[in-house]
């Protein structure tokens, strides 16, 4: 028997009534939900429809020069044209208005600890698990991406979170900069990269520990087999590890030699921990592609790195934020007497460093000082001598070559992937202004823009927030 819903006025029924109501009203709102979140990633998501960047400016990366009045033509990821001073439009194009700026390539920082945060150091670190490690490099890589920051070597991440977190962001999970990642670093029992401080009850290693030729080599194929695109070992002591030297070596010339060689075997490039000069001209000897920090670098070193063409990613930054900070963080004492010793050392033989022509990628060691405050690593590279072009090349052209990415990265050119930042007023009289970036697109997708309109600006930043 049929019951008509106009006759039934039964108290069941007029629950089963209001209830499809509040069904019916709660769809609508959640398909306005949807609308409104697809309307927001519409204006930022890679389409096929042409974007047209027109700017002030243009620096190009290869060459140091400034370009008058560049017209950039985006299509999806890449760029299909630039051109100079006025050029065809596509009727259909759609127009970003930036005269007011200066357009860069996205900046690349060969050096972060995305998954780890200022302060999270020994015993600390314990409580933190790699599914939080990996969120918290979420929440970072957020930051270092709105900072102009479109691509980072991930240079150590214990439980490979550095893994999850790069190929979160490929999926479009989180957002975040392109990412190479090393996962744990390789290190001698007891040394700069085995550094959880327990007591040997414990009986843990960190899972980078690797001594003798045998051993690194099996875990130099153990980190690429769990997903690592570039390794990193630790070639003597460091600055946040107790009861080590940065003065001495780790590990031995032949265990380079190995660890080195395997790499390259395998198809991925060697990134270095190098305080002391013995390190630094061995780990040049085994053929490593860079030295990250080199603080005791010499002249010997010097002559080697040119020779062997070997880059150095001088992690400059946090020389001066630390000096300024330190007392804020309430270190222990064994780091305040290291870091007495490094800091001078490292601004001196730095400075060297860039008079005498070593190749330099920018790298910035964040997660040592807060993450999103990579610019400042150009500003501490000119404070140390070099011009602001070759500092804008350190984090463009050269940190590209490094990553083995020239050709989809680090300039502004037909064919390249559209990462691009832009900045009012000219870095190239003023470089902190490279300390905060206004627009940034990595892969065409516009994550913010505080240059052409309030408009878009807004809506990136209710993509971008993160829930906060």
């Amino acid at each position: 028997m049929m019951v008509h819903r106009t006759t039934c006025f039964h108290k069941k029924c007029r629950l089963l009534s209001a209830g499809r109501r509040l069904k019916n009203v709660g769809g609508l709102m959640w398909v306005v939900a949807l609308f409104v979140q697809a309307s927001i990633f519409a204006q930022t998501a890679p389409t096929s429809q042409v974007v047209v960047i027109r700017a002030g400016k243009l620096f190009e990366a290869e060459s140091g020069r400034l370009i008058d009045h560049p017209s950039v033509v985006i299509s999806g990821n890449r760029i299909e044209s630039v051109s100079s001073g006025s050029a065809p439009t596509p009727s259909t194009a759609r127009i970003i208005d930036l005269r007011d700026a200066i357009l860069l390539p996205g900046f690349i920082d060969v050096h972060t600890h995305l998954t780890t945060s200022v302060g999270s150091a020994g015993y600390e670190m314990l409580g933190i698990s790699t599914p939080r490690a990996a969120l918290i490099g979420a929440k970072n890589a957020r930051l270092t991406l709105l900072a102009g920051f479109t691509a980072v070597r991930n240079v150590g991440a214990e439980g490979y979170a550095d893994v999850a977190l790069r190929d979160a962001i490929n999926a479009g999970d989180v957002i975040g900069p392109r990412m190479q990642v090393s996962g744990p670093p390789l290190g001698i029992t007891g040394g700069h990269c085995d550094n959880s401080l327990l007591p040997p009850e414990f009986h843990y290693a960190a899972q980078g520990v690797a001594d003798g030729r045998e051993m690194v080599m099996h875990r130099v194929r153990e980190v690429i087999k769990y997903g690592a695109d570039v390794i990193k070992f630790c070639a003597s002591g460091g600055v946040f590890s107790k009861g080590d030297n940065p003065l001495l070596e780790q590990y031995s010339p032949a265990e380079m030699q190995v660890l080195i060689a395997e790499a390259h075997r395998l198809g991925r490039k060697v990134a270095t921990h190098a305080h002391s000069a013995l390190s630094i001209k061995d780990a040049v000897r085994a053929d490593v592609d860079s030295i990250e920090h080199g603080i005791f670098l010499d002249d010997e070193g010097v002559a080697l790195m040119k020779e062997r063409h070997t880059f150095l990613v001088p992690t400059s930054y946090p020389l001066f934020w630390f000096t300024e900070h330190a007392p804020e963080l309430h270190l222990p004492s064994w780091v305040l007497e290291k870091a007495s010793i490094i800091i001078p050392a490292a601004k001196k033989n730095m400075a060297r460093a860039f008079r005498s022509g070593v190749r330099v990628a920018l790298g910035t060691d964040a997660g040592v000082y807060p993450h999103g405050l990579n610019g400042g690593e150009f500003w501490s590279m000119v404070e140390l001598g070099m011009t602001p072009v070759q500092a804008l090349q350190a984090g463009t052209v050269n940190a590209a070559e490094l990553m083995g990415w020239s050709d989809r990265i680090g300039a502004i050119r037909q064919g390249m992937l559209a990462d691009i930042v832009a900045v009012k007023g000219n870095p190239l009289s003023d470089v902190r202004l490279l300390q905060h970036i206004q627009f940034v697109m990595k892969d065409g997708v516009i994550y913010k823009d505080e240059i052409s309109g309030p408009g878009l600006s807004t809506a990136i930043s209710e993509k971008t927030d993160g829930g906060r």
